[in-house]
């Protein structure tokens, strides 16, 4: 079954006085409970006004918005606000408050008493990474990257279902964003919020999304639909035109390794005879072979090593890349072309999986 609707827009149209067109025209989107929905376009599109209407920050023109199953139209503003959390790209933390004060500005609007406001702080400096030390600093102290931990941990206060994201990693730098992007998905793997992304960023909704809504100006929603698919079967020019180039990269990057049908590799166990060794090397074409001890791989050896020995009595050279079923097919890619074996090894806790080469990797990108 597919997740309740947790936002549902129908017919959504925002139309600004003066402008010949809308904003936002006839928008009809789902948000699942539970879902990482990401909203990417150009300039223009209204990625941050759709998000704005849901938290009624602007009203719509037309059309209804449904949140949690309630008309949102019909909910208190304030009401709805406190049970939807909301990070812009600005941070927007109240610069002569403490980052205890910050944190705690929703559960002191309502009224919690003095110890759970506490704990909840505590919490949630846990549960971004933060320091305690940071509790009494104040937000020009910090640096970017701890400003937007802050933010998404006053949004998180009150515990509320839904969150809205807007372009809340846009001024960091490249590395503190990719950090950022890592703690996000983690934080929604463990609290299972319904998350409302807004980015211009085609890459980072890719990356980040359970689904991307692409829309197009005019807030013309052009495709909705998981990240796969939408690189696997782009709705139309203007989507295709938006991915750029190196889809089939990009579509590497949302693969795991354990879509791949494994090869065993060039691999024999220590106890096997040099001459076993040297038909497994002649079989696969290559001047190396892989050893496999109690079902571990300790690392390979060159042929011209061999040389009559015992292959126990060799000392095996480390695979300098490791993968996992759970690693990217972008990340085996890598290891693969700059291995000098020119494959990846694959293993988990339970040892040795196989490996994967340039050739598997190629057949699934253009499958």
């Amino acid at each position: 079954m597919s997740p309740q609707p947790m936002i549902s827009l129908e017919g959504v149209t925002k139309m600004y006085p003066g402008l010949q067109r809308p904003a936002v025209d006839h928008l009809d989107l789902e948000v699942g409970e539970g879902e990482l929905v990401t909203l990417v376009g150009p300039s223009g599109c209204g990625k941050t006004t759709t998000l704005k209407m849901i938290n009624r920050i602007i009203e719509p023109t037309s059309g209804r918005i449904l949140v949690n199953g309630q008309d949102a139209l019909s909910v208190d503003a304030h009401e709805l606000r406190r049970g939807i959390g909301y990070v812009i790209q600005q941070v927007g933390l109240f610069p002569h408050r403490t980052i205890a004060e910050n944190i705690a500005t929703v559960p002191v609007l309502l009224e919690w008493d003095k110890g759970r406001i506490r704990s909840r702080v505590t919490e949630l400096v846990e549960i971004m990474g933060l320091e305690e030390s940071m509790l009494d600093r104040y937000p020009s102290e910090l640096s970017g990257g701890q400003q937007q931990r802050v933010g998404v941990a006053r949004a998180l206060a009150a515990d509320p279902p839904i969150m809205l994201m807007d372009e809340p990693f846009g001024a960091v730098d490249p590395i503190v964003r990719s950090r950022l992007q890592e703690e996000l998905l983690d934080l929604h793997r463990h609290l299972r919020k319904t998350i409302v992304f807004v980015t211009h960023d085609i890459d980072e909704a890719l990356y980040l999304g359970t689904r991307v809504a692409i829309l197009n100006m005019g807030g013309i929603l052009e495709q909705y639909d998981t990240p796969a698919a939408v690189l696997s079967d782009p709705a139309g020019e203007f989507v295709t035109s938006f991915l750029g180039g190196e889809r089939g990269l990009k579509r590497l990057a949302l693969l795991p390794v354990s879509e791949v049908e494994i090869s065993p590799g060039p691999v024999v166990d220590v106890r096997a005879t040099p001459e076993e060794a040297l038909e497994v090397m002649r079989r696969h074409g290559v001047d190396w072979v892989g050893l496999i001890q109690d079902g571990h791989i300790t690392g390979w050896v060159w042929q011209s090593e061999l040389d009559g020995r015992r292959l126990a009595e060799l000392e095996p050279k480390e695979f300098l890349v490791s993968l996992t079923p759970d690693s990217s097919l972008r990340e085996a890619l890598d290891a693969v072309v700059t291995n000098r074996a020119r494959v990846g090894v694959i293993a988990d806790q339970g040892g040795y999986l196989g490996m994967i080469d340039l050739e598997a990797i190629a057949e699934t990108i253009t499958e």
